[in-house]
């Protein structure tokens, strides 16, 4: 152990220490289907579900990726991969034909869960669409020309789909495994296993897999618990996606590491959220802070007990100060918290503590985590830059990622040979070492939490027919904080509107990359160098798009 402040346990050996402890505590609930687990309850599951995933030929170390809203299995997933050396791959819910395929075939996924679909995407169609074979090969012996790595997929419910074994086939297949040999399993592992990959962008190219640890995810969770003064008589409510770090660390690990309560909603509703608080009495809800301006502008805010509201987290854009201090008067959240990290952090670095001032919590992100070093360096030398003196944001620490999953080059441009972690945002650290957010990725585009990187989407719009260029950038928005934005130079003699481009985007990328706004244009304001000032673009979108306020 390399602290006193930091526990050497696996993700499973974390949940067995709730289950020992308060194994007649509620471990998660749904509201809207009256779907309650006590931790004794979710303990079984999870190891009935770990077993038929063994008997299944789930080896330790292969990738299961998991497609799939918040639905009861999804954090049953979460527990039982690794209770059995597994990695948990979440995929965006968002994604779309072109985005599975690339994170299918770059992580080299061994195994696939899906649901039914999302929104206006047919999940098992997708599936079946970039894997014809599914249809005509035995379960479980799947040879995929597209993705040789892919042996089986599942349906993560109670349906039968052509060759996926659903979640009670799995179940079924547990008495397969003895007690002695899921114990033999466990005891291979290390809490220093990677047990987690999720994708992110980068500033230049596409999706990169953050290989996360039992050790780095599970203390992350644990003391983001702490700092909101969590223990087994706190009641999560949360409605963010279990996808991010924000929903499976944050949210799951927060809980389960003090045996909280999680009252989880399948996807964010406002009235399901004010609903859930009030009939379970939530102490602390999470959201990005759209979500809780939805809630606090909506019809029946006033209907609802916020009263029994203690404490949370905003998080995943810039939290709005007035927003901030509604939440805290109207929706009793005193206590509120405010994180600030990025997934290869694991995710959170720093976070602001319940006993703060409101102005420490309006104006900063809080402080670094216990175990976690940060310093801000000038982005030009290198060189440490003092308080009150702006500088790129790093952390060094148990927190940071193993790597990128086969993108050394990559790992090595975020992780510099000293073991720090470069953000890529600039900061302000003040004597106390309260850290304020000042810029950050100079592309990236933040549209209600979600970040989006331009030359992801640019990338993808080369391949339109009659795209000669492309430059895309974040446009104002007062709903989302910031919308795509897409500047097109036409190729000569192409015929093609604005909303030709959105037509080619939908169903093939996620809906929230698809560009809002798209201005036809003849060329880009330069630089003496030749290259493209996508500041201007930014600074002068009214020119572009005059109806916008």
């Amino acid at each position: 152990m390399t602290s006193k402040n930091l526990q050497d346990l696996t993700l499973g050996q974390i949940l067995d220490k709730a289950v020992a402890e308060h194994p007649d505590n509620e471990a998660i609930i749904y509201v809207d289907r009256d779907f309650r687990l006590t931790y004794r309850e979710f303990g079984e599951t999870v190891d009935r579900v770990a077993r038929g995933l063994m008997a299944l030929g789930v080896k330790k170390g292969e990738k299961v990726a998991i497609w799939a809203t918040n639905i009861p299995y999804w954090v049953t997933l979460q527990f039982a991969t690794a209770k059995i050396g597994a990695i948990l791959l979440t995929v965006n819910t968002n994604y779309r034909t072109a985005e599975l395929e690339y994170l299918l075939q770059q992580s080299e996924s061994e195994n696939l869960f899906v649901i039914n679909g999302y929104q206006d995407a047919d999940y098992v169609n997708i599936t079946n669409e970039l894997i014809p074979e599914l249809k005509t090969s035995q379960r479980g012996y799947l040879k995929s020309e597209k993705f040789p790595h892919l042996k089986q997929v599942f349906f993560l419910g109670h349906e039968k789909h052509r060759g996926m074994y659903s979640i009670p086939e799995i179940e079924a297949m547990a008495p397969m495994i003895s007690d002695d040999e899921y114990k033999a399993r466990q005891a291979t592992l290390s809490c220093h296993d990677v047990v987690n990959m999720q994708y992110t962008s980068g500033t230049t190219g596409f999706p990169k897999g953050v290989m996360l640890t039992h050790h780095s995810i599970g203390n992350n969770g644990f003391w983001i618990g702490e700092n909101q003064n969590f223990t087994h008589e706190d009641r999560l409510c949360l409605p963010v996606p279990l996808f991010h770090c924000f929903g499976c660390v944050l949210g799951v690990l927060a809980a389960v590491t003090h045996a909280s309560t999680l009252v989880v909603l399948e996807s964010f509703d406002p009235v399901q959220v004010m609903a859930s608080v009030e009939e379970e009495r939530c102490t602390a809800l999470y959201g990005v802070p759209t979500m809780f301006i939805a809630i606090l502008d909506h019809k029946l805010f006033a209907k609802f007990d916020f009263s029994s509201l203690r404490t949370g987290i905003m998080a995943g854009s810039s939290c709005p100060i007035n927003v901030m201090k509604q939440v805290i008067r109207k929706m009793y959240m005193s206590e509120i918290t405010i994180c600030y990290g990025l997934t290869e952090a694991s995710p959170v670095i720093t976070q602001t503590r319940i006993e703060d001032s409101i102005e420490k919590r309006v104006e900063t992100v809080g402080r670094a985590m216990p175990e976690i070093e940060v310093k801000l360096v000038d982005p030009e030398t290198g060189e440490e830059v003092g308080p009150g003196e702006q500088g790129e944001l790093c952390c060094r620490g148990y927190n940071v990622m193993e790597g990128y999953y086969n993108m050394p080059e990559a790992t090595a441009k975020a992780i510099d040979s000293d073991g720090w972690l470069h953000s890529g945002d600039l900061a302000v650290m003040d004597d106390e070492g309260f850290i304020a957010i000042t810029g950050r990725h100079k592309d990236m585009i933040i549209r209600g939490g979600e970040n989006i990187y331009p030359r992801e989407i640019e990338e993808f719009l080369y391949t339109m027919e009659g795209v000669q260029d492309v430059q895309v950038v974040g446009i104002p928005s007062r709903k989302y904080g910031e919308e795509v934005g897409a500047f097109v130079i036409l190729k000569e003699k192409a015929d093609i509107q604005p909303e030709d481009v959105r037509d080619f985007c939908r169903g093939k990328i996620s809906r929230f990359k698809i560009p809002k706004h798209v201005a036809l244009v003849t060329e880009y304001p330069m630089t003496a160098s030749g290259k493209v000032q996508k500041f201007k673009l930014r600074e002068e979108y009214k020119t572009y798009f005059p109806d916008l306020d």
